[in-house]
């Protein structure tokens, strides 16, 4: 154990036996499943980004025995990610591109190296300080002996809002940023004129680029947001076509007046 961590810590016995038996059972499978031994990190990757979500969806419902459970999944696709890397490089005869025990002690080194606050003789004077910290010492990792770009941590597949918002944070933890809400506010205003003048894709991009900023400034996460709104679209829409179904009718046979007064029915309820 690295010396440097507090004993205090160490996981107990039952604890290190279950990762021990999931990690075990995952490289089993990897040999005797027939479906699990024909995948690959690309065949596998969607899936990985579906249990994050759905690991989301858990927190998001306070379903915290389903969290559990996503969490799991979450582990299991780690685990599957390095076994695949091992059994592939078993197959080859090459060494492998990594091993699990390779991803566990990088985060170790990761994480003891981005809060010398905690392993170090670092003084922080809160949060923010923290953040900015870990963002210089991230950007001094570069590969190679070349610093990372600030945005080059902020993976491209995520959401496009969600991955506005990244941007802007890491952007303002080193210092480029508007200085307050209404300055962020003003150019959602220069925005909309410009996508009103001009309704492109473009312009469009950026009145929503322009909201998220705001959003930010004002301490709320869009995606999230959005994905909520999303959601109370769909429960009020399912109770406008259930009203009009338990008429007879298809909901291309009623009228938009009696969908909105089945909408505010549903908007009521809540």
């Amino acid at each position: 154990m690295n010396p440097i961590l507090d004993a205090t810590f160490t996981p107990d016995a039952q604890t290190v036996d279950a990762l021990a038996e999931l990690v075990t059972l995952v490289r089993q499978l990897r040999r005797d499943c027939p479906w699990d031994a024909k995948q690959t990190h690309d065949s596998v990757k969607h899936l990985t980004v579906e249990e994050t979500y759905e690991a989301v969806d858990a927190i998001e419902a306070r379903d915290w025995p389903g969290l559990s459970e996503e969490l799991g999944d979450l582990l299991l696709h780690v685990f599957f990610h390095a076994t695949i890397a091992e059994s592939d490089a078993a197959k080859s005869g090459e060494a492998p591109r990594f091993t699990l025990e390779q991803v566990a002690r990088q985060e170790t080194a990761k994480l003891i190296r981005r809060h010398p606050h905690v392993f170090g003789d670092t003084v922080v004077s809160g949060e923010g300080e923290v953040l900015r910290n870990w963002e210089a010492i991230k950007a001094a990792e570069g590969k190679g002996g070349t610093p990372k770009g600030t945005l080059d941590g902020v993976p491209r597949a995520l959401p496009a809002l969600l991955r506005a918002y990244r941007m802007q944070d890491k952007a303002a933890g080193v210092g480029f940023d508007f200085p307050d809400a209404d300055d962020a506010w003003a150019k959602v205003e220069e925005e909309l004129r410009e996508f009103r003048d001009e309704p492109t894709q473009e312009e469009l991009g950026d009145v929503l680029f322009s909201v998220v900023n705001y959003a930010r400034k004002r301490g709320l996460e869009p995606e999230t947001a959005l994905q909520q709104t999303n959601a109370k679209f769909a429960r009020r829409f399912a109770h406008v076509e259930a009203g009009v179904q338990a008429q007879g009718r298809m909901l291309g046979q009623a009228s938009l007046v009696e969908m909105d007064a089945l909408w505010d029915e549903a908007k009521r309820a809540e």
